[in-house]
């Protein structure tokens, strides 16, 4: 008898184990960068959700694991907007990254999967993958020399006017696109100073691009051997548009590096692919200045991969002198154009996987950098805006904001970047599709708006780690499975505006170990929102759900949260002066700007160990913000630039 009632309670609580044990599913290894390895692996199951993955790396040949963050557990989540019918639900699983490897080195990577109600399944998957190397042009390729169509003087042999002579041998006229000598893999053009202007409107211009101006690229090169144009090293080698629409059109190459060259007067500098159409793999742009355009690198194509978008310069013809939002009735129109009038649009914007945007100036754009606002993610992890890089960037004035990863799906990395003046917002996530996506030790100084992170359209999956923010985090857009550790955000006094504002639309969330400077007068000081009850869901709220705080003591014992956050003055800094948010127009820069900590303020050694993130900590403890008191500060923008390239 004992036995039969024991066999009809298993039966009766299988379903219950069942839900929530869990079964692994699709392991992926993301498009490798330089620097940082992404991870997804699916699961059903662990309805409860508490089914954790360890991560460990060593390098190929080394002997010690050391321990990764773990991977972020997603799904379930919904993501989307309403108005432009978008509505996803992220898939069961988790993902994650291994930060801050060498490049060009082979890792061992080991995860290792639990849950308390037991894994069916292959539990530990071992991985070994290599990072990637910089691009370089093949070492053993052939030179093809080319000239502006004014040249006089001797020519290095083989030699060619203008680029497409040399890229396809083509002609004039209806013979320019007789392309009968194609360069091949491997060959390096070398672009000779001068000025390379298509004359459009003439049919025999002696650059083969009438009608149109533009110079389309379609050939493919390889890993090993790219296409390589490059300047010559005697001179700027200038690429002028003359007004034109697109300057360069890229979106059928594979493999081609664009270095030391400079690319002005045109809408478009680089078209590298559309959504549905066709899009470049392997580009390398690089040490290139780009001026009087309206866009920079632009892909919108899911099959763009392995983008390398490094230490170049790029100048939009937004305003100089006055910082302008793009919704006129609400900020003001100024100036001898509308406000919600693009000039430029974006310095560069990609989708697809595995892109790396480092080291680049950025100055005059509606935004700096973008990931597409692409919708529903395509079900190939290849077709996926996923590990991508984005670090290391300076960015001024930005008419909206600085960084989008509006359109990211996991493993987007945006660290490193100093963005001084954006209207709307800092560092956009609108949506996230799952993530994760992290944010580490950016830097933010005057946005008009109060939105240091713009995330709306219920995004899902962030990591906010080591910003120093100085301004308010006011937008309350709720979000799924969010979590900040290590930040500072200093508030500029902003009459009737809080310090800080956390809007969860699900239980997944948390934030602890970071430091305020709440503004002076206002009640309302810290807001927060999560679901209260099981099951429950906030993706759509009230005011009634919101709870306010006037004192971080009073958030802290009310919700649980921050129980280790602290709060601070501008006395942390070495020197810090907010910007004035009554002066709505206002410009500041970055040359002006002091982030440094003060020793033995209240933000040193104030911080939580996360590894592989902060294991370079100098103290007891890691500091708060974007900058570890005692290590060097990171070199923003290219490092060719020993100039400040943005000043009064």
């Amino acid at each position: 008898m004992k036995t039969r009632v024991a066999t009809l309670l298993l039966w009766a609580v299988w379903p219950l184990l069942s839900q929530n044990s869990t079964t692994p599913g699709r392991f992926v290894v993301e498009h490798p960068t330089l620097r940082n390895l992404g991870f997804e692996w699916s699961i059903s199951g662990d309805e409860n959700r508490n089914a954790q993955v360890n991560v460990q790396f060593r390098a190929v040949g080394e002997s010690v694991w050391r321990n990764a963050l773990p991977l972020l557990r997603i799904g379930g989540e919904n993501v989307g907007r309403d108005r432009e019918q978008l509505h996803y639900t992220v898939p069961h699983g988790f993902a994650g990254s291994i930060f801050n490897l060498k490049p060009d080195t082979e890792y061992e990577c080991r995860f290792t999967m639990t849950d308390p109600d037991g894994v069916h399944g292959d539990s530990v998957r071992i991985v070994t993958v290599r990072t990637r190397t910089e691009p370089q042009a093949y070492s053993n390729g052939r030179i093809l020399h080319v000239y502006p169509p004014d040249h006089k003087g001797p020519r290095q042999e083989p030699s060619f006017t203008g680029i497409l002579e040399a890229y396809y041998g083509a002609g004039l006229g209806d013979w320019s696109v007789v392309w009968e000598r194609p360069a091949q893999p491997g060959d390096i053009i070398l672009v000779h100073a001068g000025l390379y202007r298509p004359e459009r409107l003439n049919y025999v211009d002696p650059l083969a691009a009438p009608f149109d101006g533009t110079f389309t690229l379609t050939l493919k090169g390889t890993p090993e051997r790219p296409i390589t144009i490059r300047a010559a090293g005697d001179g700027e080698a200038i690429f002028d548009g003359a007004g034109n629409h697109i300057l360069f059109d890229v979106m059928a190459t594979s493999h081609h590096i664009l270095e030391n060259l400079t690319f002005r007067n045109t809408d478009v500098a680089i078209l590298a692919g559309k959504k549905g159409v066709l899009g470049a793999v392997g580009l390398t742009v690089r040490n290139c200045r780009f001026e009087n355009i309206g866009f920079g690198v632009w892909t919108e194509y899911a099959g763009s991969s392995d983008f390398y978008i490094a230490d170049n310069l790029f100048i939009g013809r937004d305003d100089r002198f006055r910082l302008i939002g793009w919704t006129g009735p609400r900020w003001g129109d100024i100036g001898p154009y509308p406000s919600h009038q693009l000039t430029s649009y974006y310095a560069i914007k990609v989708y697809g996987p595995g892109h790396v945007i480092a080291h680049n100036a950025i100055a005059y754009f509606h935004d700096a950098i973008g990931i597409s606002t692409y919708g529903t993610p395509e079900k190939d992890p290849e077709r996926q805006a996923s590990s991508i890089d984005i670090y290391n960037n300076d960015i001024h004035m930005s008419n909206d904001d600085f960084i989008e990863t509006d359109g990211g799906v996991h493993n987007i990395r945006v660290y490193q970047n100093r963005g001084v003046n954006a209207f709307h917002g800092g560092y956009s996530s609108q949506p996230i599709f799952g993530g994760p996506v992290y944010f580490i030790r950016n830097l933010l100084y005057n946005v008009q708006s109060g939105v240091a992170f713009k995330l709306d359209a219920r995004p899902a999956g962030l990591f906010m780690f080591h910003n120093t923010i100085i301004g308010e985090q006011a937008v309350r857009s709720p979000t799924g499975n969010m979590h900040w550790r290590n930040n500072l955000f200093i508030g500029r006094d902003t009459p009737g505006r809080g310090i800080a504002a956390w809007a969860n639309a699900t239980p997944q969330h948390s934030t602890d170990y970071n430091g305020f400077r709440p503004n002076k007068g206002v009640e309302q000081q810290y807001a927060w929102l999560a679901p209260t009850k099981p099951g429950q869901l906030l993706y759509q709220s009230s005011r009634d759900d919101w709870r306010f705080f006037r004192t971080l003591a009073q958030f802290q014992a009310a919700t649980g949260q921050e129980q280790h956050g602290r709060e601070v003055d501008f006395d942390v800094f070495e020197s810090m002066t907010p910007p004035d948010p009554s002066k709505r127009h206002a410009v500041y820069h970055a040359m002006d700007l002091n982030f440094r900590l003060r020793p033995n303020s209240k933000a040193i050694d104030a911080g939580v160990a996360l590894p592989t993130i902060n294991d370079d900590f100098t103290g007891q403890a890691p500091d708060l913000g974007a900058l570890e008191l005692g290590t060097p500060e990171p070199h923003y923008g290219p490092r060719w630039i020993t100039w400040k390239p943005f000043y009064r």
